[in-house]
């Protein structure tokens, strides 16, 4: 016989605190100001090199290591035409060692007809049998040959089942595309100015949830002498629930801002940047997908705004991403 629970309702009663009891107020924990971006204190110090360049890659290079073993981890992360030559340079040196190895067994090990003659029939069979495609032209006669023949169907199933299985993980992997304006901008912004620039989806994929975080970086004068400091900056718009067009981040420049007061020149001097992070759910692989970029003070076009990208073709409303990149300079 089964007991069947029903819950108890639980009514919550507010706890009244005295000011001297109330706990300290904290800032929310997105804005709370960034100590340790993870660069750590020599590499932040370091004003040679920005922290972040735009493709979204560190300047940090590491060293003495020795040397890292990780075929799988390289092989997903490796450039596609890195992979493909790597995939076609493997395939070829495969044949050409199974060739040789045909012939170490002698001029009988192969039997057939075939135009070719020595290495060249050798490398051809080795091709037939590596890909399973056994014309019946060429034939290993030896026992030598018959075991290498062996060996090579192995590595050549082996070869084929790894190749597609990286192909699938490359392929399936979720990455993200997103397009940065080549420059950012400081224009003006209800009765103020604004530090602005522009992101959008390279992708026919739809991005959902997406979320950035912009932290300004540069050198300032403290008792412990030049060092660089973080800000968070805040945003007009932090999060937008979908990501069909373009979207322009906007941080107004007010009197709480780190930019408030600063010019062309001081950004310049301070050595300041901009680190953005871009963090939203691949609506394809229902995964989460990253973007990083940075902008430099010399990468900024002060008194300036970005040409709106939507264009009227008759009834219908188009976002020309030709105009992407196109800024328009104010006068004054």
């Amino acid at each position: 016989m089964r007991a069947f629970l029903r819950p108890r309702s639980h009514v919550y009663h507010p706890i009244v605190m005295s000011p001297e009891e109330k706990p300290p107020q904290t800032l929310p924990p997105q804005q709370e100001e960034p100590r340790d971006l993870g660069f750590g204190s020599v590499v932040s110090q370091e004003a040679k090199h920005r922290l972040l360049n735009r493709d979204g890659s560190f300047n940090v290079k590491r060293k003495g290591m020795g040397v890292e073993f990780s075929p799988y981890h390289t092989l997903l992360t490796m450039g596609n035409w890195t992979f493909y030559g790597m995939v076609l340079g493997s395939y070829v040196v495969l044949n050409m060692v199974f060739a040789l190895a045909y012939m170490a067994c002698g001029p009988e090990a192969l039997e057939g007809t075939m135009s070719q003659t020595g290495f060249a029939r050798a490398f051809f069979f080795s091709v037939h049998t590596f890909s399973t495609i056994g014309y019946g032209n060429v034939v290993p006669v030896s026992t030598s040959a018959n075991i290498i023949v062996s060996v090579e169907s192995l590595v050549g199933l082996m070869g084929f089942a790894f190749a597609t299985a990286m192909m699938f993980a490359r392929f399936s992997r979720p990455t993200a595309r997103i397009l940065y304006s080549e420059s950012a901008v400081i224009a003006p912004y209800r009765e103020m100015s604004a530090f602005m620039f522009r992101v959008t989806n390279a992708r026919s994929n739809q991005i959902i949830e997406l979320e950035a975080k912009v932290i300004f970086s540069r050198f300032e004068d403290t008792p412990k002498g030049r060092m660089r400091q973080y800000y968070l900056l805040p945003l007009e718009r932090s999060r937008v629930s979908f990501f069909p067009l373009t979207w322009t981040l906007v941080h107004p420049i007010d009197a709480s801002s780190p930019l408030h007061g600063a010019t062309a020149n001081d950004m310049l001097a301070n050595q300041s940047e901009f680190l953005v992070l871009l963090t939203g759910m691949d609506d394809t692989f229902s995964q989460t997908v990253h973007s990083r970029s940075s902008y430099r003070a010399e990468e900024l076009i002060w008194n300036a705004r970005f040409r709106s990208v939507f264009v009227q073709e008759g009834n219908d409303l188009v976002v020309d991403l030709e105009r992407f990149h196109q800024i328009e300079q104010l006068s004054g």
